[in-house]
């Protein structure tokens, strides 16, 4: 299982919106061994969440550290809920390496996606899975939490 490259800010493919994966993909060889190595390359750069885009591909991939199952698969993830409640997160990611930023995210989500397994799942998160949930998900529609910090910051650096 190969770590794959970690895209970084600038790169023009983060900015890209990526395709919802076709069902006859889903449970494929082909499918499975890409989401295990999306995982294998996020514990290899220490992340809580990574999506198909940072690694340059752009289906509508994203792997989330589920607190009670660890890293997990999920295919075509939609927000379907989001509470009115905010807070602020103070929010990082591996695409844009030594920064970090204060972004407005809603507390709660409810997110509906197909699980690695084939599964169609509906996931009540809070919190920090809710941020985690809210930053992948961006990453699929080529938005970077860079553009929707009310602060950036270098780590190691008040602000």
């Amino acid at each position: 299982m190969p770590k794959m490259t970690v895209l970084e800010c600038p790169n023009p493919e983060l900015r890209l919106i990526s395709q919802p994966v076709e069902a006859t993909r889903i449970g494929t060889p082909e499918m499975a061994q890409f989401i295990k190595d999306l995982k294998v390359t996020m514990k290899a750069e220490k992340g809580i969440g990574i999506a198909a885009p940072q690694v340059g591909i752009h289906d509508r991939v994203i792997i989330v550290d589920l607190e009670d199952d660890g890293p997990t698969g999920f295919i075509n993830p939609v927000i379907v809920e989001r509470s009115f409640k905010m807070i602020d997160s103070d929010e990082g990611c591996l695409s844009v390496p030594g920064q970090w930023g204060i972004v407005k995210r809603h507390r709660g989500v409810t997110v509906k996606a197909i699980r690695e397994d084939g599964q169609a799942v509906t996931i009540k998160a809070t919190d920090l899975m809710s941020t985690v949930w809210q930053h992948e998900i961006d990453h699929l529609d080529g938005i970077l939490f860079i553009d929707r910090a009310d602060e950036i910051g270098k780590i190691g650096k008040s602000l």
